[in-house]
């Protein structure tokens, strides 16, 4: 068989994935093609490619999931292989099929490795033939209630009810008791069947105090197969990763070749080529159990590539020519340490809810050695609340954990975002934790640092408002004096004859507002973006960045938005429904489980709204009437938009 000719790629995905598959496909010298929806027309994966393609539609079901419009992009095109990324139909055996029968080359496993994998229940199954150790749990056909309820009081609460053709967290519920059972489960099979296409679920013993550890591997058309040292993605949140490394931080050579070499044996039982995923949970005894295989490229794959050198999205498109895997098992690299960040438009302090909007400021952290940035967005663009919330990836490699660790800080420090709700100060606080930096790593890392990692929202302090304001004037375009910058009419010093000098700022940042007045003699001083304070002898440098929307000062590791105070919104944003509930970010009414008239306990579920294929719950926060119902099903809905008023 000929070996397959690759000169142009197109790649079935978007955001930050598709910008980094398409960076290696330039170097290779290789022509990349984006498909885009209706709504990512402009967005930067389709700004960078060579060519673009439109599918149409809003949602995934309308664009990215369909997979006729992909293959006839391809074709129309003129690419002659497809990379499907993660998400999506990267994991989807009838994609890579139809994919197959048009000719073209898919940048993936086979259909039938996907098929054996793909499903959990499957791969749960053929792990256990294998004699690889699983975690307790249901993986039948049988989909009904009932079914689920006797499983899950055979294994014993906790359980944890997950998407055979499941990722990314979607999908994925914690039932503590039985009487939570039928609503997560009716949950999940719809967040599966919005996000996959397939809503059947299994259901398995959730483990206390896991580590999450997967395995990469990659196997070429020979017969070879390699593992490429571990991961650690014990840090989550609702069942998704936000901080991955590499190697797994005190885990033993001989853990190490025991694990990597099972992953191997699964990778080989169903013949698999390309890169994928082999992930395990580890007990504290050292005890490891088979979870799923993603047959994909992960998304925490650059803390592989920091520590063995190489470029994983080449050695895919190298093995998909029919070329050899380079290097042999003892020759894979182990060198240093790398740590991954996962910035998501989301807000931690509210049960970590996607956020959209407008990126009004963007500003990644400087590049330098040992420092990556993945990122599929610019200063500029708008997030949508169709598609998952991630913005892209910080990665810093060092030669020890701890230089990583370090390094990642100062990234942290340096990005600048404004415009939306991030996590970004969540990542830092994580990072900067005393039990990460001493590697205590499990799944319920953040639970267990709740209050450190979500502190509440204190009032800001009279020192901010002053350096508020002293930036707000100094950071303003000249006077009416521009040639003369030593004139007291070019300052905004508030210079008056015979008075006072002394200035009153009316500010507001963070939904507070303040009337600040500042004396001459300020110990202030404004450097480019940099604002310096001094109190009691020190000196602080705090970033400042002016756009046209205000201005955005960091400040003790969180961008506040400053801009000056305007009444009139002020009045208008007190007016509403009194009573009223409404939509904590733009999305789409799933469910309306209420109608006017109805009595409804404290905590009843009354509207379902789905925003970045996740389902959010809305709630009644006390007892009462359902006075008003003011959405229907299928209806999208803005941030802030009443859905349900409820009477006392």
């Amino acid at each position: 068989m000929n070996a397959p000719v690759i000169t142009s790629i197109l790649v079935a995905n978007r955001g930050e994935i598709a910008c980094r598959v398409m960076r290696t496909a330039k170097a290779l010298g290789l022509t990349t093609v984006a498909v885009h929806s209706a709504i990512d027309r402009d967005a930067r994966h389709s700004r960078e490619a060579d060519i673009r393609v439109d599918l149409g539609g809003s949602k995934a079901a309308e664009s990215y999931l369909q997979i006729d419009k992909l293959i006839a992009a391809a074709q129309a095109s003129g690419a002659q292989a497809i990379h499907p990324g993660y998400g999506f139909l990267s994991e989807n055996a009838g994609f890579a099929r139809a994919i197959e029968a048009a000719g073209l080359v898919f940048l993936g496993p086979p259909a039938s490795a996907i098929d054996a994998m793909g499903s959990k229940s499957a791969a749960k199954a053929l792990m256990e033939t294998a004699g690889v150790p699983l975690v307790p749990g249901y993986h039948g056909a049988n989909q009904d209630l009932e079914t689920f309820r006797q499983a899950a009081e055979l294994i014993g609460y906790p359980v944890l009810l997950k998407a055979t053709a499941g990722g990314g967290g979607k999908g994925m519920k914690v039932v503590e008791e039985d009487s939570q059972l039928a609503e997560a489960l009716a949950s999940a099979q719809r967040e599966a069947q919005s996000s996959f296409g397939d809503s059947r679920m299994l259901v398995e013993k959730y483990l206390l105090k896991p580590r999450h550890v997967e395995i990469q591997v990659f196997a070429d058309q020979h017969g070879h197969c390699l593992y490429l040292n571990e991961r650690d993605c014990s840090i989550q949140r609702r069942h998704q990763k936000v901080v991955e490394e590499a190697p797994a931080p005190g885990l033993s050579p001989q853990l190490r070749q025991a694990m990597g070499e099972a992953a191997v044996r699964a990778a080989q039982a169903i013949g698999y080529v390309g890169a994928g995923t082999v992930e395990f949970l580890l007990d504290a005894r050292g005890e490891f159990f088979f979870m799923e295989m993603n047959t994909r490229l992960q998304v925490e794959h650059p803390v592989t590539e920091a520590i063995t050198g190489l470029d994983l999205v080449a050695w895919q498109i190298r093995v998909a020519r029919g070329e050899a895997l380079p290097i042999s098992q003892e020759q894979v690299p182990l060198q240093g340490h790398a740590i991954e960040v996962r910035l998501y438009a989301e807000d931690p302090s509210h049960d970590f809810l996607p956020a959209t909007g407008h990126l009004e400021l963007y500003r990644e952290s400087a590049p330098g050695p040992g420092r990556r940035v993945d990122s599929g967005v610019a200063e500029g663009d708008s997030v949508s609340p169709f598609y998952d919330p991630m913005l892209g990836k910080l990665i810093a490699w060092g030669e020890t954990r701890e230089q990583a660790r370090l390094r990642l800080l100062a990234m942290l420090d340096e990005f600048v975002i404004g415009g939306l709700k991030t996590n970004l100060g969540f990542l830092r606080r994580i990072v900067a934790h005393p039990a990460f930096a001493a590697a205590e790593l499990d799944t319920g890392f953040i639970p267990r640092y709740q209050d450190e990692l979500l502190p509440a929202a204190g009032a800001l302090t009279e020192g901010f408002w002053q350096a508020a304001a002293q930036a707000f004037i100094q950071s303003q375009a000249p006077g009416i004096r521009a040639d003369d910058p030593a004139s007291p009419w070019a300052q905004g010093s508030g210079f008056r004859s015979g008075l006072p000098a002394e200035t009153v700022v009316h500010l507001s940042c963070a939904g507070e507002d303040r009337a600040v007045t500042l004396a001459a003699d300020s110990r202030f001083e404004l450097h480019g973006e940099y604002l310096s304070t001094e109190h009691a002898g020190i000196r602080r440098r705090h970033r400042l960045i002016r756009t046209v929307e205000g201005l955005y000062l960091h400040w003790r590791g969180e961008c506040q938005k400053i801009t000056r105070f305007d009444p009139i919104a002020a009045v208008d944003s007190g007016h509403g429904h009194q009573g009223g509930l409404s939509a904590p970010m733009n999305g789409s009414i799933v469910r309306v489980l209420v109608e006017v008239g109805q009595s409804v306990e404290a905590g009843a579920q009354l509207v379902v709204l789905e925003a970045m294929k996740m389902e959010h719950s809305i709630r009644a926060p006390q007892a009462g009437v359902i006075k008003a119902v003011y959405c229907q099903e299928g209806e999208m809905v803005s941030e802030g938009s009443a859905l349900v008023e409820l009477e006392s």
